[in-house]
């Protein structure tokens, strides 16, 4: 599987080098690269080159994603998701299902975006999250984005399942914690999966155990 594209399926709380470092061991491969991280807590689509097709990884990192995805209503995390705990609840009594439904396509189209301060954006050469592991909060530059569509695919108060296809660049988290602020009672992502980058689906996927069960099969093991 040198010089390769490879589509993985990347599990929950794994990061997405660690996805690279297990595909370097598994192929005993030393060049190996991705397009486009996923977040530790986040599932999916994570697009990989090896030898010489590390250098076309490019041409993947500016595709269309697609997520589908779980937030809560109601509560507020400092990395906008499940990897930090709860800082603040606040009442969703008295929200409904309409306005859930209208206050997500009030974000469809080109907006501004800061990333979360729980992100590999580089501040001085060393990832966000560094520092606000450190209980720091430092300015972030705002990044301009695209939602193609935000659609709510059901509520069952006070979790609300949704899809989403974005443009590069685009952090969930900060999407989920936005529409919050715009119910003013907060949300917090629950679970993620990038399900189609551009027109490569998660489908047609291979999960890890996959990956090594067909590189046994082909050694003959």
């Amino acid at each position: 599987m040198n010089d390769s594209i490879l589509f993985i399926d990347k599990p929950i709380d794994w990061t997405s080098f660690d996805v690279v470092k297990k595909v370097r061991s598994v192929l005993h491969l030393r060049k190996v690269g991705h397009a486009g991280t996923l977040d530790p807590k986040a599932t999916g689509l994570l697009i990989l080159g090896t030898g010489s097709k590390t250098k076309e990884l490019n041409q993947y990192v500016g595709l269309e994603k697609e997520y589908v995805g779980v937030m809560e209503l109601g509560v507020q995390t400092p990395s906008y998701d499940s990897e930090t705990e709860v800082i603040e609840h606040c009442p969703f009594d008295e929200i409904s299902k309409e306005q859930i439904y209208t206050t997500a396509q009030k974000f469809v189209g080109a907006q501004t975006q800061i990333p979360p301060m729980y992100s590999a954006v580089k501040y001085g050469g060393k990832p966000l999250y560094r520092f606000a592991r450190q209980g720091e909060e430092l300015p972030r530059a705002e990044r301009t984005i695209m939602i193609y569509s935000f659609d709510i695919t059901s509520i069952a108060l006070p979790s609300v399942d949704f899809r989403v296809v974005c443009s590069k660049g685009t952090y969930i988290r900060s999407l989920v914690n936005d529409f919050g602020n715009a119910l003013e009672c907060g949300a917090t992502l629950r679970s993620l999966r990038r399900v189609r980058i551009g027109s490569f689906s998660v489908d047609s996927a291979l999960t890890i155990s996959a990956l090594e069960s067909l590189v046994l099969s082909n050694r003959g093991e």
